[in-house]
């Protein structure tokens, strides 16, 4: 075999090579199958091989793949832009189109501190963000990131954005129970903007359900109303981080809509290609853009293939498919079926200490002890090893962070496309099954060792 040149997330891990995809199901090289159960990094959100997707490429590659965006517009980056309008209501009708979740972020970012500078303050330069979050890896992302371990190797690079606990109920800080909570986990945000002063603070950015970093944390049903309330009494934008649950991940076109939080800004990515394509946006209010349109007249940012139209007619198709197969409705009623199973496996196996989250974004975190909710050692790399047993029990999931500090935790987000079936909600809770027994297993026999 010829030598591998190719820089891998482990330069010294041996990956299969992936065949083919159909459906929620991917097919490596020596014929084995895997249930896509994370749809990748929660990306494929309408399943592998899809027709209708694959026709849209091709025609608009028949058309043009690429123009300059300060040169020419395009028929596909137009329409997509109409088309995210009419998905976002209300004052939400502006796209800025980029490549990634990490750029659409950090174009977020900008416009937020630009929004303010086009009204004569140049004060507001901070953006402030929760701990236990992940907004993406680029520097104006990592910094807004309160994900300690992707942050710890770039600190001296980085801005201190992240100030404010996450909504753990869990882990609850404060001791509070949902459903009788004072909810001080976003009253917090209230004394942290007075100390820091308000008059600093351009935006506050949040995951309205938290992703990679924490599992699928999900805030009880006020939480963000009092966030909104905070932000519009100091005047600070609230930009909601929409890339990983966007575009019916969680049973609604946006999850902000849960919690009738409609935010200033919002970042999109991952499901608005659903892998098909690179392509993600700042989607912006009219409150915002007004300014900005009676000042400069130009957003400080932009990338060479921003608003593509290869990949703007791929996101529209994608868009489209998604409405056409009425997803969004249906996420919401498979994620109570596949809730339901996961309950039904918590039952055999007591180290699924939480199962959380909305829709077909489910997280499901680990403990040795479910009543303490004491975590593993590190050294059992319980994450690890359960992630490395479901693939090859022919299932994928996504790690993700856990614990009081969202590193000495473990857990992982369910989450597979939203075109997943009945019977294949079933077959992936049979692997999962199996996974959790292998698991068991193997756990008692090294208590045995260790005894």
């Amino acid at each position: 075999m010829d030598p591998s040149y190719l820089i891998k997330p482990l330069l010294d891990e041996t990956y299969p090579v992936i065949d083919y995809g159909k459906g929620v199901y991917l097919y490596d090289m020596d014929g084995n199958d895997y249930l896509d159960g994370s749809s990748g990094a929660i990306t494929a959100n309408i399943g592998h091989g899809t027709k209708e997707i694959i026709q849209a490429a091709a025609q608009q590659a028949e058309k043009v793949s690429f123009v300059y965006r300060s040169q020419f517009t395009s028929e596909a980056a137009e329409k997509l832009a109409l088309k995210l309008a009419e998905l976002a209501k209300g004052e939400l009708n502006w796209s800025f189109f980029v490549n990634s979740g990490s750029e659409a972020t950090e174009t977020a970012m900008k416009i937020a501190i630009q929004y303010w500078q086009e009204q004569g303050v140049f004060t507001k330069t901070k953006i402030l963000s929760r701990w236990i979050s992940y907004h993406g890896i680029t520097l104006g992302a990592l910094s807004m990131s309160g994900h300690k371990g992707r942050r710890a190797r770039f600190m001296p690079l980085l801005e201190d954005c992240p100030v404010l606990p996450p909504p753990y109920c869990y882990r609850c800080p404060y001791d509070e129970i949902e459903g009788s909570c004072q909810y001080s986990c976003a009253h917090e945000l209230d004394l942290l903007i007075k100390r820091i002063g308000p008059e600093h603070i351009a935006a506050f950015i949040a995951e309205p359900i938290v992703g990679a970093a924490g599992a699928a944390l999900t805030p009880p049903k006020d939480y963000y109303k009092i966030i909104k309330e905070i932000c519009k009494k100091h005047g600070v934008l609230f930009i909601a981080d929409e890339v990983m649950t966007g575009f019916g991940r969680t049973g609604k076109m946006f999850a902000a809509e849960h919690w009738d939080a409609a935010p200033d800004i919002v970042a999109l990515g991952k499901g608005m290609g659903a892998g098909y394509t690179a392509i993600a946006a700042a989607l912006v209010s009219d409150s915002v853009m007004e300014p900005i349109l009676k000042g400069s007249k130009s957003i400080m940012s932009g990338h060479t293939l921003s608003a593509n139209p290869q990949s703007c007619a791929v996101s529209l198709a994608v868009l489209d498919y998604l409405e056409k197969n009425d997803l969004v409705k249906q996420a919401e009623k498979k994620g109570i079926y596949l809730m339901n199973l996961l309950w039904k496996l918590q039952i055999s196996f007591p180290f699924i200490g939480d199962i959380r989250g909305k829709g077909l974004m489910i997280g499901l975190e680990f403990v040795q002890d479910p009543i303490k909710k004491t975590v593993f050692p590190r050294e059992m790399l319980f994450t690890q090893r359960l992630i490395s047993t479901a693939q090859k029990n022919g299932l994928l999931l996504y790690p993700a962070g856990a614990g009081e500090d969202g590193i000495h935790g473990d857990a992982i987000i369910i989450a597979p496309p939203l075109t997943i079936t009945e019977p294949e909600m079933d077959d992936l809770g049979k692997r999962l099954e199996k996974t959790f027994q292998m698991m068991m297993t193997d756990s008692s026999s090294t208590k045995e060792e260790g005894a």
